[in-house]
């Protein structure tokens, strides 16, 4: 999906950028910040537009989304990918109008789903944030604020489907790049304590 989002947007540069300590997510669920920022930069060494960046496994306390697009502004424009189920969840972030200022809302459907921006839900969203109506991918200038809904593949695999299948010693063949899994099981990650 990354690679797709690349290509409609035509970005040069897609970051990647680890969470330390997510404040929606257990710790107890994750592997430390340092194995899943590892784990990223395996996934992506070998694509040529992908970068991960450390940011917020440098800084201590919660990783809000608006510290870390401060920290960023000076690598020019930003965009912000998120999903459909967390555009919806937006005002439940920390500063939430402040992220849709410091970077373009690039809002993906999850596949097999579907998402309707004219929802009582999704128009609260715009309205608070301020935002005017979504825009297909290459509609207006790069400094609009005007969030971009994109129709990107996506297989259908959760980040916790993936974390209770290495926690129950089950295979991830195919649904993550191999690097990945070898570092998981070699770090013997997400196994239940004896």
């Amino acid at each position: 999906m990354a690679d797709e989002v690349c290509e409609a947007l035509r970005l040069d540069r897609l970051l990647l950028v680890p969470a330390a300590q997510p404040p929606h997510k257990p710790a107890t669920e994750l592997a430390p910040a340092a194995h899943r920022y590892r784990m990223t930069t395996l996934a992506v060494r070998e694509h040529p537009r992908f970068e991960v960046s450390d940011v917020e496994v440098k800084r201590s306390g919660p990783s809000y989304t608006v510290d870390t697009l401060t920290a960023l502004q000076d690598r020019g424009r930003l965009h912000l990918i998120i999903g459909s189920e967390t555009f919806l969840d937006l005002l439940n972030w920390r500063e939430p109008r402040r992220v849709a200022i410091l970077a373009r809302l690039v809002v993906i459907p999850r596949n097999g789903m579907g998402f309707d921006p004219e929802t009582p839900a999704a128009l609260k969203v715009m309205r608070e944030l301020g935002l005017p109506c979504f825009v297909p991918a290459g509609v207006g200038r790069s400094d609009d604020l005007a969030p971009i809904l994109l129709h990107a593949a996506s297989l259908p695999i959760s980040g916790s489907d993936l974390r209770r299948r290495a926690r129950e010693g089950r295979s991830l063949a195919f649904r993550m790049p191999e690097p990945v899994v070898s570092y998981i099981r070699d770090q013997q990650l997400y196994r239940l304590e004896a």
